[in-house]
């Protein structure tokens, strides 16, 4: 008899963006000639920087000639493109990162799931709310979030509530945990945390012992000087976080897939009885027996974002979404709406009007003016009668969404 892992059976139908294609699809064919303007799911349309591409080109034509051809790679990157990450994102920054505690992967959301294979089954888990579905539904496939009770919430899954009542700054658990995911600047709201409000949850972790889980895929986007772009910039971090950066909103590379993810070797876990276990060689086993390595080509991809043309190439990318993310922010609040982020993120997070629930603002959109966001109440229950939209279409279609939204009468 196949016995399966009967944590999935636990999950929701389908995960949140299937639910809104599903969606989306069933009005199109019901109105064909509707025009949608999608600034739903977090997708870039701007291609990749054109630095990139002159080196995927090359590479290429590496990989047609013996002498320069490559097969398997270092799984956790090749040397050319983890020292210029060291170098460029941490080093520069007075960082004190070294290249054996950077891992190139696919992707952020790939890591951030992932991680959990290394961890506990016992780690109690807590999550800010709203927050990326990944991180919880990973753990409810690990056996670590319990069961979905009535009010949205996993049993055993600690949730920081982040809603405009707390400025969306998560307090500190008032009960034991293990295990803390923090998304900065944050996916969904688009609100970031200041320096000294980051340092209380790395005091906190330091002195509990607990793992700081830091999603740092949009640090590009950060303008505001007191927001910090790396977890590592507040003292002892080193020894309670892993941080998760990737090359997907930054740099395009949604279909390209290259991320990565910083172990710190002064970073430890614990046995049952007690002894310390480096989270660095256990992330390394996992990482070289499950994963052969991202491409040669899209490294060297990778790479070129830090030339001198590439970083160019890519604040203009930066600039362009940063651009949309500001007019659809003042677009929405001239219409009298409440919005949040926008500032030193791609996310808008909008309060749906007249109390109407996050899917309804969501089918009163799609239906009345062609326009799709994210319901709130996908990413958690404190979701709820928000909207969250992407600054990731294209200018025209930005202005285009801004300009229906005016129309916005409930």
């Amino acid at each position: 008899m196949i016995l399966i892992n009967e944590n999935y059976t636990k999950l929701p139908g389908s995960y949140l963006f299937s639910d809104i294609a599903r969606k989306v699809n069933e009005f199109k064919t019901a109105h064909p000639d509707a025009t949608i303007i999608r600034l739903g799911i977090g997708d870039v349309t701007k291609p990749l920087p054109q630095a990139s591409i002159e080196a995927m080109h090359k590479a290429v034509d590496e990989m047609a000639h013996a002498a320069t051809f490559r097969g398997y790679g270092p799984e956790q990157g090749y040397d050319f493109l983890v020292n210029t990450i060291v170098e460029n994102d941490y080093k520069a920054r007075g960082l004190d990162i070294s290249a054996d505690e950077v891992f190139v992967s696919d992707g952020s959301k790939s890591d951030t799931g992932n991680i959990g294979d290394i961890l506990g089954l016992d780690n109690i888990v807590a999550i800010t709310d709203p927050v990326y579905p990944v991180y919880v539904d990973t753990n409810v496939m690990a056996g670590r979030a319990g069961d979905l009770l009535d009010n949205g919430k996993w049993s055993k899954v600690v949730y920081l509530p982040c809603t405009a009542e707390n400025d969306f700054v998560p307090s500190l658990p008032t009960e034991k945990v293990d295990i803390i995911y923090l998304c900065y600047p944050n996916n969904p709201t688009g609100t970031t945390l200041t320096k000294d409000q980051l340092k209380i949850w790395v005091d906190y972790a330091l002195k509990n012992k607990a793992l700081i889980l830091f999603d740092s895929a949009y640090e590009a986007f950060i303008t505001e000087s007191d927001v910090p772009h790396s977890i590592y910039e507040i003292e002892g971090a080193k020894e309670v976080a892993i941080e998760f950066r990737s090359f997907s909103k930054t740099a395009g590379f949604t279909g390209t897939r290259c991320a990565y993810t910083v172990v710190p070797k002064a970073l430890m876990g614990y046995t049952k009885s007690g002894e310390k276990v480096s989270l660095n060689k256990l992330w390394n086993r996992r990482h070289t027996t499950k994963f052969n390595g991202v491409p040669y080509i899209i490294q060297r991809a990778a790479e070129a974002c830090y030339s001198v043309e590439g970083k160019k190439q890519v604040k203009e990318t930066i600039g362009y979404y940063l651009n949309n993310a500001k007019i659809i922010r003042e677009g929405l609040s001239a219409q009298g709406l409440k919005v949040y982020g926008g500032v030193n993120s791609p996310y808008i997070w909008v309060k749906t009007p007249s109390g109407m629930t996050s899917w309804g603002f969501f089918d009163y959109l799609l239906n009345e003016l062609n326009v799709v966001g994210t319901p709130g109440v996908g990413f958690g229950p404190s979701g709820e009668g928000y909207l969250r939209l992407t600054a990731f279409g294209t200018l025209e279609n930005t202005k285009e969404a801004v300009s229906r939204l005016r129309k916005i009468s409930i």
